[in-house]
């Protein structure tokens, strides 16, 4: 049947809706394919669902092709699998949870690891039957504390998750790989520029894993990249480039100094620049060696301090923080924490007091850039005071190393002699090369070709494609409205009876109804009433990527074929627009 604005389920809006914050928010309910049921909950309209499917359809198209199997999981599920891998407790406040009548305990799923390991474990049993991998395309639940930006971060969403199971390591590295490349498939075919990059695993766990970004400047998360070698990570993952050890035979000892008044690093070097002055150079605030403290809670509630060792010059990443500790969260110490450990000099912490086998008791983590034999000013664990020269390896250690500092544009890359440079990007995918984390949690066993039982290793490869629909629109849009790839387009072309004369109308419906019939998706605009004002800039927030305008210059035997992409405009006879429509469809399907 013929889609026709008459009688579409949609109503295009001329201002913004008050709640967006981004393009693809503002365009996507401005041209009737989402609204708003609640904060982070949308309903699709025809147009929207049309552009889903479309997503979905690629994506189950590539994993297939690798011999994926389609599944479908209910997404309210029973506690007890996720309470048996301890994400029951982990997800903390993310997770919706509910009871039934009888109080038994129920989730809506965030992710479905543990049903998939589960319905693998009841029906095989045997090596023979592996590799096998899986996949869903279901809505998923988590309880976004601040949900914005529309579809990129809500608390509903539609998810593609698949699951490889493997007898052994190398059919999970195999499985990662086939896994890995139809992603790279599935984002060159939806029309907007990505970059992987090497991750933390998070809640997931596993040893291996990497995003799939979209490049944005609006994306939350910030990544970095070296032009000279491809490395690429997410900030939170991001390796510092570690110096080699220097030699400290000539270094001279450490000494106690009198630095009153000096609780902040600026005040330090103000200090160290007016009383120790160098004769190198200035003293700078990467000279001075920073001790954070944190309090960690677990999910269980139980607490442990931890004290954190970066130079002077940088802060604690929060983000990067968040991703080592995960499942705890962190609070900075508070005046109770420090009234509870008394061997602490509060603006003049030193690593004297430092460390599990030190007075504060404190597991003391230092920066990889705290290499044996550098020199560095610190507290001296009293108040007024700071230590000089006091060297790395030879005056004090650590209890083991952690990259939470910040990154910065231009930081050496850590594998080479490039320099690091910071973008940021939306998350559209995540593969997970989990090991046995679940399997273990859960049994699941088969048994090898020599009759031994044996653990099955597992991946796990998510894709959002809500939140695909949303990148899409956020690269593919100009001040007048969206402006849709082909291959995911609600329809191909946006045919326009642009006029008040009957054989206007008549000549668009034909025309419309030929390209139907010639297997071009249209969107027929016949209302009868509306100007062709109102027409143009309904099909230019809608975004179809062709126009075909028939008003005015029909009565010089010409129609008008629009590019919503390069705005160029073709004059060709009716006669001639199927054809010319098709051919232009064909190019653009090509090129997706």
């Amino acid at each position: 049947m013929l889609m026709t604005m008459s009688t579409l389920f949609a109503r295009t809006l001329r201002e913004d809706p008050a709640d967006a914050e981004v393009a693809s928010h503002r365009l996507l309910v401005r041209g009737s394919y989402i609204r708003r049921a609640a904060p982070g909950i949308y309903s699709w309209l025809p147009l929207g669902l049309r552009v889903l499917g479309k997503v979905e359809a690629i994506v189950r198209e590539e994993m297939d092709a690798i011999g994926g199997q389609e599944v479908h999981f209910p997404a309210l599920l029973p506690k007890e699998p996720y309470e048996a891998t301890g994400r029951w407790t982990e997800y903390g406040d993310s997770l919706f949870r509910l009871k039934d009548r009888k109080e038994a305990d129920y989730l809506l799923a965030p992710t479905h690891e543990e049903m998939f390991a589960l319905l693998v474990k009841d029906l095989y049993s045997s090596y023979k039957d592996l590799p096998l991998a899986l996949y869903q395309i279901q809505t998923k639940y988590r309880d976004e504390a601040r949900p914005r930006a529309g579809l990129l971060r809500g608390r509903e969403f539609i998810m593609k998750d698949a699951y490889s199971f493997d007898v052994d390591d190398a059919g999970l590295d195999a499985s990662y790989a086939r896994q890995r490349a139809a992603y790279q498939r599935i984002f060159d075919r939806l029309g907007f520029e990505y970059v992987i990059v090497s991750a933390h695993s998070g809640a997931m766990g596993g040893s291996k894993s990497e995003e799939f970004l979209a490049k944005s400047e609006i994306g939350e998360d910030t990544y970095v990249e070296c032009a000279a070698c491809g490395y690429a990570a997410n900030v939170e993952a991001a390796r510092a480039a570690v110096p080699d050890p220097v030699p400290y035979d000539d270094a001279p000892a450490a000494h106690v100094e009198d630095t009153p008044a000096t609780p902040t690093i600026e005040s330090l070097v103000d200090h160290l620049n007016e009383h120790f002055p160098r004769e190198d150079r200035q003293w700078h605030a990467g000279d001075t060696l920073k001790n954070v403290l944190f309090r960690l809670t677990y999910p269980d509630g139980t607490t442990e301090p931890v004290a954190v060792a970066v130079p002077g010059d940088r802060e604690v990443d929060p983000k990067r923080m968040e991703a080592a500790f995960y499942p705890a969260t962190f609070t900075p110490f508070a005046d109770e924490d420090f009234a509870a450990h008394t061997a602490l000099a509060k603006g003049y912490i030193g690593p004297g007091s430092l460390g599990e086998d030190k007075p504060a008791g404190i597991r003391y983590l230092l920066d990889p850039r705290v290499v044996e034999g550098t020199r560095w000013v610190t507290g001296a664990d009293e108040t007024g005071k700071h230590v000089l020269d006091l060297v790395a390896g030879r005056d004090f250690t650590g209890d083991g190393t952690l990259e939470v500092a910040e990154v910065w544009p231009g930081d050496p890359c850590p594998n080479g002699d490039g320099v690091l440079q910071t973008a940021r990007g939306i998350e559209m995918g995540h593969v997970f090369a989990l090991g046995r984390k679940y399997a273990e949690a859960l049994d699941l066993r088969v048994l090898d070709e020599n009759g031994k039982s044996v653990v099955v290793t597992m991946g796990s490869y998510g894709i959002g494609i809500t939140r695909a629909v949303a990148a899409i629109a956020e690269g593919n849009h100009d001040d007048k409205g969206l402006i849709w790839p082909m291959n995911v387009a609600p329809a191909h072309v946006h045919v326009m009876a642009a006029g008040k004369g009957e054989e206007i109308f008549a000549t668009a419906e034909r025309v419309a109804r030929e390209l139907e019939a010639a297997g071009v998706e249209v969107l027929y605009d016949d209302r009868a009433k509306v100007s062709a004002g109102v027409k143009f800039a309904d099909a230019e927030l809608i975004g179809v990527p062709l126009g075909l305008v028939v008003g005015r210059g029909l009565a010089d035997g010409v129609v008008e074929v629009r590019n919503r992409r390069t705005g160029e405009r073709e004059e060709i006879a009716p006669d001639l627009a199927v054809a010319r429509i098709r051919e232009l469809v064909d190019d653009g399907l090509e090129t997706a």
